[in-house]
Formats: C-alpha cells, structure tokens, sequence
C-alpha cells in the first residue's frame, strides 16, 4: 500500500470536493481518499500494484478535474496564474455588470426599449461566453458522469434567467402584451450572479491562501541550492542533485539542506528552534547530527549527507502536517455526505418553487415563478458548509506546527479536548538528565525539566487530573512528583503497569490521554484515547503518536489541548451559520413571506451577492484562530 498527497486542480466548491473524493474512491486499488477543499489537495491510501497515479488522474480528467502527479509541475506557479486569470475575469465581468446596469436602471439613455434589451442581451452574452465559460463548461462535464456541484447551480440560474429574457427580448410585446401581463428582461440578474459568484471565489481564494500560510513557512524551510565540497573546492549545486555521502559546507546565517552528520574540526552554533522550539544556539562538532531547515548562527561546518530531499526529517514534517491537515474529523464525513446531495436537493426545491408559483398564479405569475426558481438556485451555498470544517482545520493544525506541536490527524485535534485524564511518564518526558561538563557523564539519573510545574498547574486548572508513572524508587518518584506539583503517582512500574493505569481510567468513564517519550511507554501511548510523544531532532516518535512535541517544553501540553478547544468551537460557529443560512435564505428566495402577507422577497441579484459572502464569512471567521493566543 502507498499513501501519498496529491494537488488537485480544478475544485472550486464543496460539491466539487465531494465528486472527486466519490470518483477516487471509485477506483479500484484506491482504498481510501480525503479531500481537502481549501488545500485542493487529496491524501490517497491505494495498492500501487493494482491502480497507479496516471490511472487516479485519468479518472479525475474525465470529469474535469487534474490530479497533479509530475513532481516538476510547479503547483504553486500554477494556483498563480489560475489567480491571475480569475482576477481578469472579475475585472472584465464587473465592468460588463456596470454597463448593464447602467442601461436597466435608465441611467443612460440608449435609445428605445427594443435597444436596450438588445443592447444588454449582447453584453449578458459576452459575460456568459469569457467571465462565465467556466459554469457551463464545468456543469457539462458533471451531467455527464451523473453528478453535479456549485457550477451546476450558477449555470442553471445564469442560463435561466438569459434565455427567459432573450425570449422577453423578441416576442415580449406579442405574448405578454397581448395578454394584457407587464413583462421585463433580466440581463442584469444573469450577469450579476455570475460577477458576484466570480468575487467571492475571487475573495475565497485570497482567504484561504492565508488558511495555508504554515505549510508554506516550512516548506520555505529548505534552501535551494547547497554548497557541494569538490576535491577540496566548493561549488554551488541544487538541492536535486545532492546524493547520500555528499560533502556539503554551510556558513553562517545559512541553512542546511539535508540531514547529515559533521566531519572535520569545525565547531558551529546551530539555531533548532524550528524543529525543537528552544531558543538557545546549539554547539555542533565533529559526530553530531544536523538537520536540513536548521540554521548556522555562529562559525562553519562541513558535514556528510546522510537523508536528503523526501528523506528528511523536516520533510517528514512537511508530510505529516499535510496529511493532517488533509485528514477528517468526524463531523466532517457528515457533512460530506449532505454535500454530496446538496446540489440535487437545490435543484428540487427550485422545481419545487416554479411549479407551487406557477399553480398559484398561472400564466399571469410566470415571471414571478422562474425569478423565484432562480432565486433559489443562486442563494444556495453548499461551498459554506464545505469549508466550515477543512479551513478551521488547516488553520488549527498549522498554528500548532508553528508551535511545534505536530498533530497527526484531525480526530486526534478533536478528541484530546475531551481529555480529563492524563498519564505522564517520569524519566526524560518530566525529567532531563545532568552532563558532568569534565567527565561528560550523566550524574544524579535528572531534574525536572524547566515549566514542568507551570505546565502541570495549567492542566490541573483544566480539570485534568495528571498521573505520573516511574520505574524509579519510591523515594526519587515522590520527590519529582511533589516538585512537580502532582498529587498522584505511582513507583517501580513496569510497561504493562502504564498500560493498566489507562485502561483502569478508561473504565471509570475518563478520556485519558497518555505523554511519554521511550519505547517503554508504546503500551500505553497504543491503550490511551490520545497518545502524546516528546520528541527531538531525530527521535520524533511521528509514526507512533497522535500529537509529538517538538523539544522539551512541556507547557505545549495545555497549549495543545486549548488549540483544540478553539479550533472545534471554530467548526461548531461556522457549521451554524453555514446551516442557518442556507435554511433562512433558500425559504426568502423561494417567496415564503408572500404567504405572510408581505410583498417581498430575495432578488436574483441579491441572492447572488449573499451566497458569495457567505463563503468568504466563513474562511475569514476561521482565520481569526491565528489571532488566538
């Protein structure tokens, strides 16, 4: 089995998100596939040796969509120009939008009615065939593979209301007139629709940038190029051409490429806090490791490269935040499933709407009936509710990367806010040992570790109630214990004896979370509702645990278990109002406070403009996580 993360191009809405997750796990050997919207990326798990990148790509190519498995496609170069080009069509369809509405509002004057409409029947034309050619092109390839998404909606609206009003255009006078019914066109609503729709995925885009600002941080990490040591020379190289062996000299206030370990006599002080979150300059000499993304604060150092490229631990990191951020958590299946019908649904409805105003009115309240149908179409926003969960997500995952807090999956983020218990083991997760500086010994086997009391005070104000477990004397683990502000704790334990501990917290009915740092706490860590690593450098336990702590600060622990709270209260919020929306706005659009008595009701127009804010509400409200302390 291989597990990977790909770019996908082409998604605009959660509809879209939806039928390329459905059409992926579709393919045989796709084993499972998740969609992240607001990261156009997919985290496929499939058998490579019964389905391969190129056939993934070409089922997704047949509806429109392009997965991106060529590592020398620049996706980035390629999300810019994709930028570019919608803000040009923005631009193009605002100033169409303005003339249109200048001669329907009568604000110039153009000559007779007749004029007008023709005038504005062209102007809605060009609008349809450049800003708009995306909608009907999209819904196209959709109809025929049996699905639909946002396009769907906007081309349906858009086309609606254009041939109803070309109708109007030419025969208006001869059909209405005669019978006596006052008739318009609605240019104006089919080219607005289409400009406010093309503004807010423009807005959405610029928003949901920000959303993934920490991936980019880390991936920026790397530099690209290396200084290659040749015969005793140096030569510049790219990072691509480095091979496992190669000699490679950094200086200082230069990052290292690679993972690598220092030869030679060159002593450096390297700043690791992107990978260890500890501030202070570490000395590195001859033996020591280094890792690619680190920095050389102070002197030179020639080291040999051991991992390069994919191979690195800031790769793995990389990857790892990725995979998290491209994970779902629970509430979010739910929401993919109701996505999945969305569209359809909206389509009924609007059906639904026509045929209750046409029964109602007949012939007279045709007009009424297609302008309330298009209502409908148009204020229905599926692109809300997918984003409510992805865009919190990506924002709380990649604020705690930039924490170095590294979470695995998005249930891990959801679920260690439930945690009301906590098993933490002594030796190197409370605890640090003390080097002899002449002997270079260890003396004493430790202190506790700088914040450990702080960091416990804060958990206990959580209403968690901390356990710490040691294989050490009764004596020492009562000292560190009581230093460390911890009421309960046990002595001389064995594996298994960490492991009972969590499982008896778990039968009294507590979410138990389980911190440790050593392969004698995998029982345990495995046993535990959330299962917390301290890591550092190399030794990052990520295929083990659900959160790893980068570096020794153990004041990370309650930061994590409140980024949590804040993301999933950020879920709950745009959940809400991306529901609540949809079910005021669709009832006002369809005409319901007519049975009220009142003689109003959501304009095309106005529709249109309310459907893009809701969407573009929704990721700014998720950004304000980044304002969150």
């Amino acid at each position: 089995m291989e597990k990977k993360t790909f770019a996908v191009l082409g998604m605009m809405c959660a509809g879209c998100a939806a039928n390329v997750e459905r059409r992926l796990n579709q393919t045989e050997g796709v084993q499972s596939a998740s969609v992240n919207l607001p990261a156009r990326t997919a985290l496929i798990d499939y058998d490579e040796t019964v389905t391969s990148p190129e056939q993934m790509k070409e089922s997704l190519s047949a509806i429109g969509y392009d997965l991106v498995i060529e590592e020398d496609r620049n996706v980035e170069a390629i999300e810019r120009r994709a930028y570019t080009g919608l803000m040009m069509k923005v631009v193009a369809s605002w100033v169409i939008a303005a003339v249109v509405m200048a001669i329907s509002m009568g604000w110039i004057n153009i000559g007779t009615r007749d004029i007008a409409n023709q005038s504005m029947l062209i102007l809605a034309l060009l609008n349809i065939l450049y800003p708009g050619r995306q909608f009907y092109v999209n819904t196209v390839r959709q109809l025929m593979h049996a699905s639909a998404n946002m396009d769907t909606l906007v081309a349906l609206s858009t086309g609606i209301s254009f041939l109803f009003s070309t109708f109007n255009t030419f025969w208006g006078e001869s059909y209405w007139g005669a019978q006596g019914i006052e008739w318009h066109t609605y240019f104006d609503a089919s080219v607005m629709i289409i400009t406010f729709v093309l503004t807010g995925r423009l807005m959405e885009e610029r928003a949901k940038h920000s959303t993934a600002s920490a991936i980019r941080d880390l991936m920026s990490l790397t530099p690209k190029t290396a200084r290659l040591v040749v015969e005793g020379s140096t030569v510049d190289a790219p990072i691509s051409a480095l091979q496992p062996g190669d000699t490679i000299e950094v200086r200082a206030g230069e990052k290292i490429p690679v993972d690598a370990t220092v030869v030679g006599d060159s002593v450096a002080y390297i700043d690791e806090s992107m990978m260890t979150g500890e501030s202070v300059a570490v000395e590195k000499k001859t033996g020591d490791k280094v890792l690619a993304g680190t920095i050389v604060k102070e002197g030179m150092l020639r080291f040999k490269a051991e991992e390069i490229g994919q191979k690195t631990v800031l790769a793995n990191m990389i990857r790892m935040v990725q995979e998290a951020q491209g994970s779902k958590a629970p509430v979010q299946r739910i929401v993919d499933k109701i996505a999945l019908i969305f569209v359809p649904a909206v389509g009924g409805i609007a059906l639904l709407t026509f045929l209750a105003w046409y029964l109602i009115g007949g012939q007279t309240y045709l007009p009424q009936a297609i302008l309330s149908a298009v209502s409908v179409l148009v204020i229905a926003c599926p692109c809300a509710m997918g984003l409510a969960t992805p865009t919190a997500l990506m924002v709380g995952i990649g604020k705690a990367a930039e924490k170095n807090i590294l979470i695995k999956d998005a249930t891990a983020l959801e679920e260690i806010r439930k945690v009301d218990a906590m098993v933490i083991d002594k030796t190197g997760t409370l605890t640090q040992p003390i080097a002899s500086p002449q002997q270079g010994r260890l003396e004493g086997s430790e202190t506790l570790k700088p914040h450990a009391r702080e960091a416990m005070q804060q958990l206990q104000q959580m209403g968690i109630e901390v356990y710490m477990m040691s294989g050490d004397k009764e004596e020492r683990a009562k000292e560190i214990a009581h230093e460390a502000g911890i009421e309960h704790y046990r002595s001389e334990v064995l594996p298994q004896d960490k492991e009972n501990l969590v499982r008896d917290l778990q039968t009294q009915g507590k979410q138990v979370a389980m911190v440790g740092d050593g392969i004698n706490d995998s029982q345990a860590l495995a046993r535990a509702d959330v299962s917390i690593a301290m890591g550092k450098g190399t030794d990052v336990a990520m295929d083990v645990a659900q959160v790893t702590l980068m570096g020794s600060d153990l004041r990370r622990i309650p930061e994590t278990i409140a980024l949590s709270k804040q993301t999933v209260n950020m879920i709950h919020q745009n959940l809400f109002w991306a529901f609540i929306y949809n079910i005021i706005c669709i009832p006002l659009a369809a005409g319901l406070p007519y049975l009220f008595g009142m003689q109003w009701q959501i304009t095309p127009m106005w529709a249109s403009a309310l459907m893009a804010f809701s969407s573009v509400s929704v990721v700014l409200n998720s950004l304000r996580l980044k304002l969150k302390n």
